[in-house]
């Protein structure tokens, strides 16, 4: 797949500005906080309808602005698409594709797959679970769209099932002796509907984490100069023998059971995938609490890698790469396996503060282009 052409139109620190991409690998020159990530940011959104920069789409219009929107032309195996995504500070947003605005966000998924690689990934390995969790289901919607919409069921069954555990929690402090049989029909309703959801939620990352683990290994062996072993297990919070819905809602339903009064304690779910975890250890040891920066960077790049080949093979096209200024934060050995992987096989936009970054055959096959308070233009060099 191949991004012809992006446009920003009030969006971020951009009023409106048009880019066509002439190259394979794209490079965009500036200094900090002049709209080189606001752009890999657009294409970001383009892929996934998320940005890992902020959930508010408010924050993406133009201050003077009321609305803003990115356009963009993509063009796949089965021929060329247009892309379009509105965003409003008061109002919902709006999607269309080849000028169809669609009803479902998740029939927009699927025909742009970006891989993004900045700073801010290092807490997939620092931080708390859930960054781990996301950065999954990220994986997961590229692969298969509709997983946004099984995960959206799941997050609207625990919202529920919590509202009604803090009622009960309330009930029960309000009268400690009161019997609280009235409100387990319903509970058991929403354990039901937990389970089933839950299920769908957990084999899928299951066998996504199968997938990638060996792929991510593989990586991690290379780059590390075969000194690391790199394991990336998948942790659930409900666990099962056996890939069957009926046997994991089972699982599910087993393990409600058991904490079912410390849940109506809590006033809150204790059980199902928005408790899972996944593992990253180097050489056996927890890569969060052990692992030196270099090695934390050596995994996020890894686990990016394998991300990339990952959808690749199970879309038949390689995914765009987006590298936000991570040049700087590789060492030259690092930096060298990953320019080397990278070659032409992928269309890479990658941003950096200083150009002489890059070796002569990447500046030579690249186009370059200048950043400066939300302008930019083509560097052409002798």
């Amino acid at each position: 797949m191949y991004l012809k052409s992006l446009r920003l139109r009030s969006f971020r620190n951009y009023v409106d500005r048009q880019i066509e991409f002439k190259a394979q690998k794209t490079i965009l020159v500036g200094n900090n906080a002049q709209g080189k990530s606001n752009l890999l940011e657009a294409v970001e959104l383009l892929a996934s309808l998320k940005s890992h920069r902020t959930s508010r789409d408010r924050e993406l219009v133009l201050d003077s602005a009321t609305v803003g929107q990115i356009e963009a032309r993509v063009e796949r195996a089965y021929g060329t698409s247009e892309l379009k995504v509105v965003f409003r500070k008061q109002g919902r947003r709006t999607v269309s594709v080849n000028q169809e605005n669609l009803r479902r966000q998740l029939d927009f998924l699927g025909v742009l797959n970006a891989v993004q690689f900045s700073s801010l990934d290092l807490d997939l390995v620092r931080g708390a679970p859930d960054a781990r969790r996301s950065w999954l289901d990220g994986l997961l919607i590229q692969l298969e769209p509709v997983y946004a919409s099984i995960l959206q069921q799941y997050n609207q069954v625990l919202k529920q099932r919590n509202a009604l555990l803090k009622k009960i929690r309330q009930v029960r402090q309000e009268n400690e002796s009161i019997e609280l049989t009235t409100f387990e029909p319903q509970l058991r309703l929403w354990d039901e509907q937990l389970a089933a959801a839950g299920s769908r939620v957990a084999r899928r990352r299951a066998r996504v984490i199968a997938r990638l683990a060996p792929i991510a290994e593989f990586w991690h062996k290379r780059i590390s100069g075969e000194t690391e072993n790199l394991e990336v297990n998948y942790l659930p919070n409900v666990k099962w023998l056996e890939d069957d819905p009926v046997i994991v809602q089972q699982a599910f339903l087993a393990k409600i059971k058991e904490r079912r009064m410390v849940e109506q304690y809590q006033g809150k779910t204790m059980v199902g995938t928005h408790r899972d975890e996944i593992e990253l250890a180097i050489n056996q040891t927890p890569a969060r609490y052990y692992g030196s920066q270099g090695q934390q960077r050596t995994l996020v790049l890894a686990l990016k890698l394998a991300e990339l080949k990952l959808i690749e093979e199970v879309v038949g096209e390689p995914p765009l790469l987006l590298l936000d200024d991570v040049l700087a934060e590789l060492d030259p050995n690092r930096q060298k396996q990953l320019l080397e992987v990278i070659g032409d096989r992928f269309q890479t936009i990658i941003t950096t503060t200083h150009i002489d970054t890059f070796n002569h055959d990447w500046i030579k096959n690249s186009q370059i282009l200048a950043v400066e308070a939300g302008k930019i233009s083509e560097v052409l060099l002798n």
